[in-house]
């Protein structure tokens, strides 16, 4: 018995990998975050759909693996890479209750790379990537690893910017990375990447601080070395001087 943990992207039909498609259109039940769900069901109509709402995660595991040893094939769903903020690390620590389910990881494009995509090439060098969300993870820590990688002079690109309760979020994290990086370092956030309503905008680090953005929206911040090019956000690897 297996169940698959698949990452499916943005949302968008053409950004899903292959493997992801056709792991779905195999699957008796797709279970998921509510949101995720709607977006899938577009894609494949005719599944059996289970959700449940943000923040219960472990029952979404759980729901699943049961499903599965019911003897359904089961998908379950997270936006971009299922490894990447998504399920498939709460699916493995959870698989020692099922020593008789096999769980399978199916990758998908992250919001970095889609994101990024958008922007140009911000990610061409190393990278490091870090969530705003303090719901797991204490502000302390955040902070810390944001400063980290200013120090660093990496490109970094920072997933869940905002929300309704967090909105002063980016802006805190800009003061922060405004200690190590110049104010017109180059930076750029695509909102809805892949979906209805998609916007991007390039943007300097001073100006970020103040862009409202929200939980689907990936920001992107640039190192010394990016540039703006031909309206595209560029981090250059270096091939030229070679």
């Amino acid at each position: 018995m297996k169940l698959f943990i698949v990452g499916f992207g943005a949302g968008n039909y053409e950004g899903m990998t292959l493997a992801a498609e056709q792991t779905l259109a195999a699957s008796d039940i797709i279970i998921g975050y509510t949101v995720y769900a709607e977006l899938m069901r577009k894609h494949f109509p005719d599944k059996v759909y289970m959700t449940t709402p943000m923040r219960r995660e472990r029952d979404r595991v759980i729901l699943a693996l049961e499903k599965v040893r019911e003897g359904s094939s089961v998908s379950l769903i997270c936006s971009g890479d299922s490894g990447v903020y998504g399920m498939a690390g709460l699916a493995l620590e959870l698989s020692g209750n099922y020593p008789d389910i096999e769980i399978v990881i199916v990758p998908g494009v992250t919001a970095a790379l889609s994101g990024g995509a958008v922007l140009g090439a911000p990610l061409t060098h190393d990278f490091a990537v870090v969530s705003l969300s303090d719901l797991l993870t204490p502000w302390e820590k955040i902070e810390k690893r944001l400063e980290c990688a200013a120090m660093g002079d990496f490109s970094i690109a920072i997933y869940n910017p905002s929300s309704r309760k967090r909105a002063e979020y980016l802006g805190r994290a800009c003061d922060i990375l405004l200690k190590y990086k110049d104010k017109d370092t180059v930076c750029g956030y695509v909102k809805n990447i892949g979906r209805d309503g998609e916007e991007s905008c390039i943007t300097t680090l001073e100006r970020l601080k103040n862009i409202p953005v929200d939980m689907f929206t990936t920001v992107f911040i640039g190192s010394s070395e990016t540039r703006e090019i031909n309206g595209k956000m560029v981090t250059p690897r270096g091939y030229r001087n070679v």
